[in-house]
């Protein structure tokens, strides 16, 4: 019906307003999508920024996550843009089909990156400890495993103050985050627990 009408209105129009019509509306419709995948995309960062200072998180961790947001509104609105300017639906879906391949097998090589990307965000975002804490990693719950101060969390590793380690000459353990969801985790909050009382020796009886 709406097609209808743009016909009438048109064929109403003289020769050379049509023909000014056939690219002032395809203008218009590209630049309606660029200046909505704009707004779009200003809105998802700072959605996920009030969620990163709601949760705490790291500057760093914002970074995939804002380029993961640009890149798939990027392409969404190329493929509405070449679709307006007539490219047929069958060569953008090859073309579609094609870049999702070739993602999942980059998706697939890449996996113990992402893993340790996604155990990092479990770690900022549950909590099973902080910075400052002191963990120590069990392969069982009685096999003592590495165990240090965290000092820091990022994307990849978790890196601990070895609890052995001389004052002034400290050494650092860097930890995979998917090592560490594969461990039990002993965990003291704000250092390392007081050392236990060592028993003192009983008194001989005086003669």
């Amino acid at each position: 019906m709406s097609a209808s009408r743009f016909d009438k209105f048109k064929n109403h129009l003289p020769d050379w307003a049509q023909d000014w019509l056939d690219i002032i509306v395809p203008g218009a419709q590209i630049l309606l999508i660029v200046g909505v995948a704009w707004l779009l995309q200003r809105l998802l960062r700072k959605l996920v920024t009030r969620a990163a200072r709601h949760y705490n998180l790291p500057h760093a961790m914002l970074v995939p996550v804002n380029g993961l947001i640009r890149w798939s509104i990027l392409l969404s609105a190329l493929l509405l843009v070449l679709e307006r300017l007539g490219v047929s639906a069958t060569v953008l879906w090859s073309a579609f089909t094609g870049f999702a391949t070739v993602g999942a097998v980059a998706f697939f090589a890449a996996w113990s990156v992402l893993s340790n990307l996604f155990c990092a965000l479990l770690i900022l975002t549950v909590g099973p400890f902080r910075i400052g804490d002191t963990i120590e990693l069990l392969d069982t719950a009685e096999k003592p495993g590495a165990k240090g101060r965290v000092v820091d969390i990022n994307l990849l590793y978790t890196t601990l103050e070895d609890a052995d380690s001389t004052p002034g000459h400290p050494m650092l353990l860097q930890i995979p985050n998917t090592l560490i969801f594969q461990r039990v985790v002993r965990r003291w909050k704000d250092g390392l627990p007081a050392p236990a009382p060592l028993p003192q020796a009983e008194e001989l009886p005086k003669e």
